[in-house]
């Protein structure tokens, strides 16, 4: 499931020189620069939390792709599509639906990653990607944030 309407438009975007601000009603700071430019996937089957995410993180400057299911992600990196960094819910929608096969394919192809899942951050989904940090919603916008950061850094020490 994808967040897009009949026109191919998010149905939440804003009109041209309207500022985006996060639900969450804090101002995303200006500390916030490592992700400026960054292209973001968002997995998470509940749509006001996507759209939360996605203007976070678009507040400070990223660019964002939110899906709902994780055969739309696949299918987008198989295509080709490559990510800087993802926000990833492990359950999306219905028994035997998670994102697992999505963190296992971000990890082949180096991408670090940020589970956000309303599980305990100690669940066994998780444990097979210990590299991932693991959030518990609900979660502040900064906590999420110094988590990509975090992810992002710990990735480019990685490499090199």
């Amino acid at each position: 499931m994808s967040f897009l309407n009949a026109n191919g438009m998010n149905s939440y975007d804003q009109p041209p020189g309207r500022k985006k601000v996060p639900f969450w009603g804090e101002r995303v700071s200006t500390s916030h620069a490592f992700i400026a430019g960054k292209r973001c996937l968002v997995m998470d089957d509940e749509y006001l939390i996507a759209l939360d995410i996605q203007l976070t993180l678009e507040s400070a400057g990223a660019t964002v792709v939110c899906l709902g299911d994780a055969g739309a992600a696949l299918k987008l990196l198989r295509g080709g599509a490559t990510f800087d960094c993802a926000i990833l819910d492990i359950v999306l929608g219905g028994p035997g639906q998670n994102s697992l096969t999505v963190a296992a394919m971000l990890t082949e192809q180096g991408t670090p990653f940020v589970f956000l899942t309303g599980m305990r951050a100690d669940n066994e989904h998780a444990k097979g990607f210990p590299d991932a940090p693991v959030l518990e919603k609900p979660c502040r916008a900064e906590t999420l944030m110094e988590a990509l950061r975090r992810a992002l850094d710990d990735e480019s020490t990685r490499r090199g």
